[in-house]
């Protein structure tokens, strides 16, 4: 599970940026804790902010350090690549454009008997990775043990075993990650930390290429398995139960024999018999097709205990249709294996002391600067000096300006007449 993610100068982000999701001693919904470890671990993270606030660039921020460690070692010494891949720095003054960017998590992993803490991080500045460290905690230790550190003239392996340390040093480039060729070379430390990074899920939904592709992105096995099937059916009539079944048909491929692919129906009840109509899985409604996209993700975080990052829920989304998908991740029944969900959103609703804890609730706003800033509901203080109470009415007071990261807006009257 993801305790904390830690960044900066990444993006809108010039300063140290801490996404917490350890819990605070809080009383309410004290049931959804998870406890590994010596951590107490929230299941989910709600990020709110005004449009161009840079709530996104939290998003962002951890696929850019995901997609790196589990791809840095295809990058060698090619400079062409790498500049390719390099982070997005903040851009606004002199000093932080030439800066490194950081990236650190603390996290756990899923089905780790021994419950251990782990500790990773890394800085990548213009020419490659300026730093990398992993340590480790066990659940009974105090402080974190050292399996390596690295800087620009420090190279120290010793947690590894010597021949994976010969190994590492051979081939090891400046703009590869010790972990992502780690794992290639199978190393069971680094494989477990790239892994951890590998099956979380990601859903851009303020993409229109990403919603496009994920929209026609089958769950797996739902050609060949009927079972499947049926539990995506039973998964959207959640909300729609309009759609009763689906029909697969294998479209030939006439540049490419062996590629596989496939036409889609989805299947309707007629009003007037017992026939069924058939559509066009593209034609159902946008919302659909959206819930359809999240299935795939749904899926694959609640089975591995995982962790699905969302930019946008609520875009094409009812709010009781989002409200019915945290459920998901509160409800301890249902979410056996801890699956967390980190998540972007305008929704409102869900400003809730009926829904969400304070410390799982965030905020982005950027000043006149250009410089945004994360802040937790449960570190907010009020300008009487006083943290905010559980039973205050979130929505309404994040609407009146009370916490901050709301648009400031001016009447649009370019088409008046003077």
């Amino acid at each position: 599970m993801l305790v904390q993610f830690i960044f900066k100068n990444f993006k809108s982000f010039r300063d140290e940026a801490i996404l917490d999701l350890s819990a605070t001693k809080m009383t309410e919904f004290s049931d959804r804790v998870v406890i590994v470890g010596n951590e107490k671990i929230l299941p989910v993270a709600a990020i709110y902010g005004a449009n161009a606030s840079g709530k996104s660039n939290v998003y962002n921020a951890f696929e850019y350090m995901s997609d790196y460690v589990v791809d840095s070692f295809k990058y060698g010494d090619e400079e062409d690549i790498f500049e390719k891949y390099r982070p997005t720095p903040f851009l606004f003054d002199g000093i932080s454009e030439d800066a490194e960017s950081s990236f650190e998590i603390y996290f756990t992993i899923s089905d780790d008997k021994a419950e251990k803490t782990y500790n990773y991080g890394f800085c990548v500045g213009k020419n490659g990775v300026t730093k990398e460290w992993l340590n480790t905690k066990s659940k009974t230790a105090r402080k974190y043990s050292s399996v390596f550190y690295r800087s620009e003239n420090t190279l120290d392996l010793s947690g590894f075993p010597k021949k994976s340390r010969d190994n590492i040093e051979v081939a090891l480039e400046k703009q590869v990650l010790i972990v992502s060729l780690g794992a290639k070379l199978k190393i069971s430390k680094c494989k477990a930390i790239r892994d951890w990074f590998y099956i979380n899920e990601f859903a851009d939904f303020g993409d229109v290429f990403t919603n496009y592709f994920m929209s026609r992105r089958l769950p797996k096995n739902f050609i060949e398995d009927v079972s499947e099937q049926k539990k995506v059916i039973k998964y959207l009539s959640s909300f729609d139960a309009h759609i009763k079944d689906f029909k697969t048909e294998k479209v030939p491929q006439e540049e490419d024999p062996k590629e596989e692919a496939y036409k889609i129906n989805s299947l309707h009840k007629k009003m007037d018999s017992d026939e069924m109509a058939e559509i066009p899985l593209g034609m159902e409604s946008a919302g659909t097709l959206k819930m359809f996209a999240l299935y795939s993700g749904l899926q694959e975080v609640l089975k591995k205990g995982s962790v699905f990052f969302i930019d946008e829920l609520n875009a094409r989304l009812h709010p009781l249709l989002v409200r019915n998908f945290l459920l998901t991740f509160l409800n301890p029944e249902i979410n056996t294996n801890h699956a967390q969900l980190v998540f972007t959103t305008h929704d409102t609703w869900q400003l809730s002391n009926q829904l969400l804890r304070r410390d799982e609730i965030w905020f982005v706003e950027k000043d006149e600067q250009g410089v945004s800033t994360l802040y937790s509901l449960a570190d907010f203080i009020d300008e009487d000096g006083l943290r905010i109470r559980k039973d205050e009415s979130y929505e309404k007071n994040y609407l009146i300006g009370k916490y901050g990261a709301i648009p400031s807006l001016k009447s649009i009257d370019i088409f008046r007449d003077d």
